[in-house]
């Protein structure tokens, strides 16, 4: 196999992080939305688990896309 080649598929198997981290985040919301209307007083309290629930999936996604550019550009 050429390096090239290997490179390429190497990235796209690494992207696949991207698209992990958005079924994470929807997973995020939908579990806060049903708990919401499941108890509106304490939606307020867990807001902030939301944002961090939130940030830790854009996190990995992020790290996951900046993994995928090393392999394309610095190897």
């Amino acid at each position: 196999m050429d390096l090239a080649a290997a490179k390429v598929i190497g990235a796209g198997l690494a992207a696949i992080g991207v698209g992990v981290a958005a079924i994470g985040v929807g997973n995020v919301f939908s579990a806060f939305l049903e708990g919401a209307l499941r108890n509106p007083s304490a939606a307020d309290g867990q807001q902030g688990r939301l944002f961090i629930g939130f940030a830790a999936a854009e996190l990995l996604g992020l790290i996951a896309f900046v993994v995928a550019i090393i392999i394309l550009f610095a190897v």
